[in-house]
């Protein structure tokens, strides 16, 4: 991808340039804030064929879905900038973000969205058809393999849930108990819908001519499939925030972790605000772009309280030196942004 030129500082730095991120950026931008995105090019849905579910733009490619997104933040003026962050940490008012590569930039208010990565089970086969014909969520893929034979293999607790959505979209679902067992009304439930239950270990994915054909078990016996379910693990990306004492908490569901936040993505830290999957693990793709746009609302409000205060002090005391520097400071915003 073309990246922009990194800037010393901006209003705000938005960390993460998938569906949350980049709809931040461009709330951001359009409220006339200079922002810089900054993407690491690893999304979480670059696996998949499509994204599903998204009104108006259901099947898209993610890469697809990711460059109309750049494109239109760098259409009102934001910037999109290929890079890792290492560290954030706190800069009197403000941020000072530190890029892996050794650049660094300032920002006011930094906007979170890095989203997480799938922790899949170490089942030979399981992570190289990641995102094809192995998948995760009915919803996402159940229409593309509809009327299949599914294999759901169980990881924890919501296994049984998880093979119960699948239902819905085939008649032909096996659960791969792999070292668990449900309980009696699970059983029962499993047993009601005709799913059946395959007990032992499993081994690996049975691959043929690069496509899925079966699910191996360890005394050898293979069971056909043509898909396989499982739920990952899922785990934040966002050991940078550390420094501000931001550290990721166990999910409640028991799938991995993720960052609290409030309903607008407020995190404890002033400042900072959260995005997308790093906050929400059941987001999908609409449902982060939506998050990313209400924390770039609220991150814009939070601006503009910011930016009354100093213009009060500086109406009350207009020969103050710090007065003196606050309005300066919002003249040349003005000035960047054409006004």
């Amino acid at each position: 991808m073309v990246t922009d030129e990194l800037n010393d500082s901006y209003d705000v730095v938005v960390v993460g340039g998938g569906a949350a991120g980049l709809s931040g950026a461009l709330m951001l931008a359009r409220a006339r804030r200079s922002v810089v995105v900054i993407d690491a090019g690893a999304p979480r849905n670059a696996p998949a064929e499509g994204v599903h579910g998204l009104l108006a733009r259901d099947g898209i490619s993610p890469a697809e879905l990711q460059e109309r997104g750049r494109s239109e933040v760098r259409g009102y003026g934001g910037h999109v900038v290929l890079g890792e962050v290492g560290d954030i940490a706190r800069d009197g008012v403000g941020f000072v973000v530190d890029l892996v590569d050794g650049r660094t930039v300032r920002a006011r208010r930094v906007l979170v969205a890095t989203g997480l990565v799938d922790e899949l089970p170490d089942v030979p086969g399981l992570r190289a058809r990641w995102g094809r014909d192995v998948v995760h969520c009915p919803y996402c893929h159940g229409w593309e393999v509809r009327d299949q034979t599914i294999g759901v293999l169980a990881t924890g607790p919501m296994s049984v849930h998880q093979t119960l959505l699948f239902r819905q979209w085939s008649a032909d679902v096996t659960y791969f108990a792999n070292g668990t067992r449900p309980t009696s009304d699970e059983a029962e439930q499993l047993a009601a819908r005709g799913i059946g239950v395959v007990d032992g270990e499993v081994a690996a994915l049975e691959i043929v001519d690069d496509r899925l054909v079966g699910v191996r078990l360890g005394d050898g016996t293979v069971v056909d499939r043509a898909v396989v379910a499982v739920a990952s693990r899922m785990v934040v990306r966002a050991g940078f925030l550390a420094t501000l004492g931001l550290r990721a908490v166990a999910h409640p569901s028991g799938h991995g972790d993720y960052l609290p936040a409030d309903a607008s993505g407020r995190t404890e830290v002033a400042g900072v605000w959260l995005a997308g999957n790093v906050t929400d693990v059941v987001a999908q793709v609409g449902a982060a772009a939506a998050a990313g746009a209400w924390a770039a609302a609220q991150i814009n409000a939070d601006l503009v309280a910011e930016e009354t205060r100093w213009a009060v002090a500086a109406h009350r005391s207009p020969f103050s030196a710090e007065s003196e520097a606050r309005v300066s400071e919002l003249v040349m915003g003005d000035r960047r942004h054409g006004q």
